[in-house]
């Protein structure tokens, strides 16, 4: 269902959606029925190439916990103007019941040179009263002039500064981004979440949290040829929290090589005169596993890989402002500078 060629009605496409629930009430009859659950819109931008079922996927898995009505914009950079949408649903039945749950789904697409177009096209299409969430997975997108407009309708818009070819370049653009427009997060900052809380963890030992004052180096490892985002943010988040506490330590950054290229491999504390770092996290040989030493005592803890749903769901369950990751961007784009 939906409209083809230069533009896109969008009352048509309310009225499409309109006609799949009386469907959806169709097929339930006689049985439990058909519950509608939303609560935000997510827009998705992504690239025509962009791996079509793996984002169907990554948005199925995200309803039960985040239900919302998913528009999702699929790009051909092309000169012409072209739109055209559909409209299906996606359900699911939860275990143990009877009745199915399902939320809608838009799917456009849209040619580079109707971007100034899709916000007004767009915005009739969001659910009234409840927040509008951007994902773009595609830095050209994020780039283009006519991207702004677009992001404007949204009350928070996430991007992923580990596609972006210049960690440097990227982190300048996120604060230019995150000065001019909605809420803005980045999932390279959310894959540092495991990370700050296994440091974290360490540091609840009243002998390790005395130490922290002493940490006059830090190293950071990495899989990437130039640092990347995650470990810039790494090390804005510790700086700021051993500055608190009168520590001002010289920061070191490492490649060892490998893929993911944006994974960490190492983080370790140390103090001056040393022989042994206070503390170190490092990627363990098993799979999701990393090793923790500190105070002579070695120990395993979980550093699971992260997919594109994992990273969502943690992001979606932040409504506001994450002072936090602010913060990092800000001191993570001067250290990418210097």
């Amino acid at each position: 269902m939906g409209a083809a060629g230069g533009t896109i009605a969008p009352d048509r496409i309310l009225h499409d959606m309109a006609d799949l629930w009386v469907s959806l009430g169709k097929q339930g009859e006689g049985d439990a029925g058909v519950l509608r659950a939303c609560s935000m819109t997510l827009v998705v931008a992504a690239e025509e190439s962009d791996d079509a079922q793996a984002i169907g996927e990554t948005l199925a898995a995200l309803m039960p916990e985040h239900p919302s009505r998913a528009i999702v914009i699929r790009f051909r950079a092309e000169d012409q103007r072209s739109l055209a949408a559909r409209v299906f649903a996606q359900c699911w039945m939860p275990f143990g019941h009877r009745q199915q749950i399902c939320c809608e789904q838009i799917e456009i697409t849209a040619s580079d040179a109707s971007l100034p177009d899709l916000a007004a096209v767009v915005l009739p299409l969001t659910v009234p009263d409840l927040p509008v969430i951007l994902w773009c997975r595609s830095p050209r997108l994020f780039l283009l002039p006519a991207f702004s407009q677009l992001a404007a309708i949204a009350q928070k818009l996430v991007l992923d500064s580990a596609a972006f070819g210049d960690p440097a370049a990227a982190l300048g653009d996120l604060c230019g981004a995150a000065a001019a427009g909605p809420l803005l997060a980045d999932l390279s900052w959310t894959r540092l979440t495991r990370w700050r809380e296994l440091i974290a963890q360490i540091f609840e030992n009243r002998a390790q949290l005395a130490n922290l004052p002493l940490v006059s180096n830090i190293l950071i490892s990495h899989r990437a040829v130039a640092t990347p985002t995650t470990a810039y943010y790494l090390a804005a988040w510790l700086l700021e929290g051993l500055d608190k506490i009168g520590a001002h330590p010289r920061v070191q950054f490492r490649s060892d090589g490998g893929e993911p290229a944006w994974r960490l491999s190492l983080v370790e504390l140390r103090a001056q005169g040393r022989p042994d770092a206070i503390a170190s996290i490092a990627l363990a040989a098993g799979p999701g596993a990393a090793e923790v030493k500190t105070g002579g005592l070695v120990s395993k803890a979980l550093l699971p890989a992260l997919t594109d749903y994992s990273l969502m769901r943690e992001e979606l369950a932040i409504p506001g402002r994450d002072p936090a990751f602010e913060r990092a961007l800000a001191a993570a784009a001067k250290l990418a500078l210097s």
